[in-house]
């Protein structure tokens, strides 16, 4: 492999010229990649990895289409997007046509948080409303004004939740406020919304919007249930805001049987604004808000003109359009239902084989494992989740874990992910698994024995919190584990957790 620097020249100039808020994964022993085709990355020694984690490569890493027809149109133009172009018109055609009527006028942008920055001030705009409803838990982006609305990142900060913000539970039915054992856990969750929505109108404040992802993958994969949306729809319409989906994440087919991960929801839900990035160039920088055209003329007359120097230029559009292709023609949403489909049959029967999964949850390729150290009362097992993804990089199967309490391990691969791929990778789950809770049970019986029979008998729970003291406390700043963005104690726990 071609390589300016040694890895470690490379890690010595990342701690010399590189922020140091800006992690990598697996910090302890973080990988070299070099190169990547398809499903699989490799590092500098030519060491192949299984990557589950990479929605950014939504049709494959480096898909030869997409990279011809960004070489193509780079070679006869790409400039800004005041100029008359066709590659732009027609991609907000072809993308337009992918969605419900009612949303048809796009604004191009570089990033999802760009997009969803844009989606903020054009629900403000629309009626002259500034607050906003965002979910616990949620991540919509790293601008200051998202920063704002995002309890997974100001909760974990100095900042405070300013006046102007208003956090709903998240619609959990796992471990939220209202489980699955309640009678309507989505008109509960939805009430939670509206209680806000009451209370901020008793305090003279106006809602400008409500803001989620379909699927929320920073808050721990969770799929809201049933009929949520559009009781949430129709309690913020009567407050006069708007309903912003972010699909930053979850969107262009990755839940298989729709195109978006709304419309799993019902053809009754329809959001006022969609917002879209991360696989839309398939790796290039690309993103769009696309709305009704009742919001863009609002937006439109507010006299101020809005201009994005690379938003849809003729080369991420060109791009753009090639990522479309590829989805379609390779049939890669029906590949999503199909491998999802068997990787959730899979991680369901290591369910009823581990104590250590407490659910598996997910639609197509959008899967969350939520790893618990009592079933019952549903205690995360977040240093356990910590070293399964280090140990899963030792198998060279690249997994990440997230949620409140970095417990729960996310799935999120590139679309042409294989069912070989996902035998591959539960095969490899399963083992590292049984040497875990051996271990736990070994450790359970040792401590047994070394007792005098008047001690009672250690816990599993006990046990687990036992290992865990002192590795990574879930009450740390989890943005120091972040995806196993951990320190040198995961080497700590390998030592503690013998597998």
């Amino acid at each position: 492999m071609c390589e300016l620097y040694s890895k470690q020249d490379t890690l010595a100039l990342r701690r010399k010229h590189i922020g140091p808020s800006c992690k990598v994964f697996f910090a302890a022993d973080p990988i070299k990649i070099v190169r990547a085709q398809r499903q699989y990355m490799f590092d500098e020694k030519g060491e192949q990895y299984l990557d589950c984690i990479n929605n950014v490569a939504h049709v494959g890493h480096c898909h030869p289409e997409v990279v011809k027809a960004a070489q193509r149109q780079m070679e006869l133009l790409n400039t800004n997007s005041r100029f008359l172009h066709d590659n732009v018109v027609e991609y907000a055609k072809r993308l337009s046509a992918t969605l419900p009527d009612k949303l048809s006028v796009c604004y191009f942008t570089n990033s999802g948080s760009e997009a969803n920055d844009l989606a903020l001030r054009l629900a403000r705009q629309f009626r002259g409303h500034q607050d906003v409803i965002t979910l616990d838990h949620a991540y919509h982006g790293h601008l200051s004004s998202l920063i704002e609305i995002s309890p997974y990142k100001f909760r974990k900060g100095k900042d405070v939740k300013k006046e102007f913000v208003h956090v709903a539970p998240a619609p959990d039915i796992y471990r939220g406020k209202y489980r699955e054992d309640h009678a309507d856990p989505a008109s509960a969750y939805a009430s939670e919304v509206k209680k806000i929505i009451d209370e901020a109108h008793n305090s003279g404040r106006k809602i400008a919007a409500f803001i989620a992802e379909s699927m929320q993958s920073c808050g721990g994969q969770i799929i809201p249930p049933a009929g949520y949306f559009q009781k949430v729809a129709e309690y913020v319409h009567g407050a006069g805001g708007v309903f912003i989906a972010d699909e930053v994440q979850v969107g262009f087919g990755r839940v298989g049987r729709h195109f978006w991960s709304f419309q799993m929801l019902g053809e009754d839900f329809v959001p006022d604004i969609v917002t879209m990035g991360k696989p839309m160039g398939n790796g290039h920088p690309m993103a769009c808000v696309v709305t009704t055209k009742e919001i863009a003329e609002a937006f439109s007359n507010s006299g101020m003109e809005y201009f994005n120097t690379y938003g849809g230029n003729p080369v991420s559009s060109a791009v753009g359009l090639a990522v479309l292709d590829v989805i379609e023609n390779e049939d890669l949403q029906g590949n999503a239902t199909r491998v999802g489909n068997y990787l959730t049959e899979l991680l369901n029967k290591q369910k009823a084989k581990h104590t250590l999964i407490g659910d598996v949850r997910g639609v197509g390729l959008f899967i969350g494992i939520d790893l618990v150290k009592d079933h019952q009362k549903r205690t995360p097992a977040t240093a356990e989740a910590q070293h399964i993804i280090y140990k899963m990089k030792e198998k060279r199967v690249l997994l990440s874990a997230d949620g409140p309490y970095r417990n729960v391990l996310k799935i999120k691969p590139p679309m042409c992910f294989t069912e070989e791929d996902a035998k591959f990778m539960v095969d490899h789950l399963d083992g590292i698994l049984t040497g875990l809770e051996e271990a736990i049970r070994d450790k359970t019986e040792s401590v047994i024995t070394e007792n005098t029979p008047c001690r009672t008998k250690m816990s599993d729970e006990a046990h687990l919190e036992s290992l865990s003291d002192g590795i990574l406390d879930p009450k740390e700043n989890p943005s120091r584990k972040r995806n196993g963005l951990c320190t040198d104690k995961h080497s700590l726990l390998s030592k503690r957790l013998k597998t």
